[in-house]
C-alpha cells in the first residue's frame, strides 16, 4: 500500500480543500436549511470521483444520495454517512464562521468537519486515491448519504423499504469514530436506540400577568411536576416497565468491558469535561458498564415564559421540554413511547401532549464478523497501536435500518478525537487524523476485497 499512501500524502492539501468545499454548504436538518443544495453537492463530488450516482427523493424527506464504485471482487462494502449537521448556535461562541472553514494550528474548524462531513470526504478521498493509483477498486463500494441523521433519520426506513437493493452489502463502515484521550483508535460495533420527544403543557390561551397565578394553572409548574414523576435523584427512570427489556452484560461482555476499562483514562476525561467526579461517583468497569448498557432519560431543553434580560412578571401560556431516552439492546423506541404516554396518564397528566421527534432502535454487530477483523487490523497497521473495540457506542444512529435489518455487520471508525467539539461551537478535527483516516479506509478497501468471496448469508 506504499504507493497509495504516498499518493495520499502528496494530495493532502487537495483533500483538505475538498472537505472545506462541503463544509461551506450549510445543511441543517433541524432547521430545513440547505439540504437540497448539499445533496446536489455530495452527488457532484461522488460523480467527480467516478461513482454511478442516484439522488433519491421521497415526499416529505430530505434527498438520499447513492453512489456506487464497482470493484473487481464480488464483495460489497457499504459506506453509511450523512450530509446534514447540527445547528451552529450559539454563534457568538465560535471563533470563526461555522460555515467558512478555517485551518488553525493543525486543525480545521467548521460545522460538520467532525460530524460527519470529515468522515464522508475522507472515505471518498480514499476511494479516489485508490482508483487513481491502482486503476480499480478491490471491492465494490456503495456510498449511502442521507440528510436527516441529526433529527433521528425519520424517513430513512422509507428509503430502505423502497430501495432495499441499495442497502445490501457484505460489510459497512459506519459514520463515526476516532481516537480517545490516549490517542488509541476506538472502533464501535453497535449503537443505542433513541426515543426523542417533546412534552407540551398548555394553560390559558395567552400569557397573563403573574398575579393571575392564584386562579389560573401555570404550565411551567405542571411541567416541573411531570418531570418529577419520571426520574429520581438516584438516576433511576420511574416510567413503569421502562427497564423490562434491559439486560445485564454477560460474562464475556464483562470481560470485554474490563479490557476496555484498563485502557481508558477516566481522569483525563474528567479534566477535559471540567468535572470532579462522574455521575453516582462511578469509575472504571462500573462506569463503562453503566455508560454502554444502561438506558437514559435526559432533559435536552426546557422553555417557558420570559427568558430575556431583566424581569417580566408573566404567567406563561405554554411550557415545553425536549427529552431523549437512549435505549439499549432489546428495548424498542415505540414501546418506550407507549410506556411514557401510559405513565403520564397514570399520574394525572394525560392532557400533556407528547410529540415524537425521533425513534430509532438499537443495533449491534457480532464481534467475530469479517469486517471487524479487517478494520481492526488496518487500524493497527496505520496507527501503530491496537484499537480498542467497543461492543457499542453510547450514541445513536440508524444502524438498525441501514444494517441490522439486512444482516450487514457494521464498524464505526473515523477521524475524530476528544477535542472535536461535536455538536458544539468550534467543531474541529486534526489534519493529521484526517489524512491517517484516509489511509485507514484505503487499507480497509484493499484487505476487505482480498479477504475472500461474498460473506456467507449476504444478500
Amino acid at each position: 500500500m506504499r504507493d497509495v499512501f504516498e499518493h495520499i500524502e502528496r494530495h493532502t492539501q487537495e483533500y483538505v480543500e475538498e472537505l472545506a468545499r462541503l463544509v461551506r454548504q450549510p445543511s441543517i436538518a433541524a432547521q430545513g436549511v440547505g439540504l437540497e443544495e448539499c445533496a446536489r453537492l455530495v452527488a457532484v463530488m461522488l460523480q467527480e470521483a467516478g461513482a454511478r450516482i442516484r439522488v433519491l427523493r421521497l415526499s416529505g424527506a430530505a434527498p438520499l444520495v447513492y453512489g456506487e464504485f464497482p470493484g473487481r471482487s464480488p464483495k460489497t462494502l457499504l459506506v453509511y454517512e450523512h450530509y446534514d449537521v447540527q445547528p451552529p448556535e450559539p454563534l457568538e461562541e465560535w471563533e470563526s464562521d461555522p460555515f467558512e472553514p478555517e485551518v488553525r494550528e493543525g486543525r480545521i474548524y467548521g460545522r460538520g468537519v467532525a460530524d460527519t462531513k470529515g468522515n464522508l470526504v475522507a472515505r471518498l478521498c480514499a476511494v479516489r486515491a485508490f482508483r487513481q493509483v491502482r486503476g480499480e477498486l478491490p471491492v465494490t463500494v456503495k456510498f449511502l448519504v442521507e440528510g436527516e441523521e441529526e433529527i433521528g433519520s425519520p424517513n430513512l426506513h422509507r428509503y430502505a423499504e423502497a430501495y432495499p437493493e441499495l442497502f445490501r452489502a457484505d460489510g459497512c463502515l459506519w459514520e463515526s469514530g476516532g481516537k480517545d484521550h490516549q490517542e488509541i483508535p476506538n472502533l464501535y460495533l453497535g449503537v443505542k436506540g433513541i426515543c426523542y420527544v417533546e412534552l407540551v403543557v398548555r394553560g390559558a390561551n395567552r400569557d397573563l400577568h403573574s398575579s393571575m397565578a392564584t386562579i389560573v394553572p401555570n404550565p411551567a409548574w405542571r411541567l416541573v411536576w411531570v418531570l418529577h414523576t419520571m426520574k429520581d435523584q438516584a438516576e433511576r427512570v420511574l416510567i413503569e416497565g421502562f427497564y423490562d427489556d434491559v439486560e445485564e452484560p454477560g460474562a464475556q461482555e464483562m470481560e470485554w468491558l474490563r479490557r476496555i476499562a484498563s485502557s481508558r483514562d477516566d481522569a483525563a476525561l474528567l479534566q477535559d469535561l471540567g468535572l470532579d467526579r462522574f455521575l453516582l461517583g462511578l469509575s472504571g468497569v462500573e462506569l463503562l458498564k453503566r455508560h454502554l448498557y444502561q438506558p437514559t432519560c435526559t432533559i435536552c431543553g426546557l422553555v417557558a415564559g420570559y427568558l430575556g434580560e431583566g424581569s417580566k412578571t408573566v404567567l406563561p401560556k405554554v411550557a415545553r421540554a425536549k427529552l431523549d431516552f437512549r435505549l439499549v439492546p432489546q428495548q424498542r423506541a415505540q414501546d418506550v413511547l407507549e410506556k411514557l404516554r401510559a405513565h403520564l396518564a397514570r399520574h394525572g397528566f394525560g392532557d400533556v401532549e407528547v410529540v415524537p421527534m425521533g425513534l430509532e432502535d438499537p443495533a449491534r454487530t457480532p464481534p467475530d464478523s469479517e469486517i471487524v477483523r479487517v478494520v481492526a487490523e488496518a487500524a493497527r497497521e496505520v496507527y501503530g497501536r491496537d484499537p480498542v473495540i467497543y461492543p457499542m457506542m453510547a450514541a445513536t444512529g440508524p444502524m438498525d435500518v441501514v444494517c441490522a435489518r439486512f444482516g450487514t455487520p457494521a464498524v464505526g471508525t473515523g477521524v475524530g478525537y476528544p477535542g472535536t467539539n461535536v455538536h458544539a461551537p468550534n467543531e474541529n478535527i486534526r489534519l493529521r487524523d484526517y489524512v491517517d483516516g484516509i489511509k485507514h479506509v484505503a487499507l480497509v478497501l484493499e484487505r476487505f476485497g482480498a479477504s475472500g468471496g461474498r460473506a456467507e448469508g449476504s444478500a
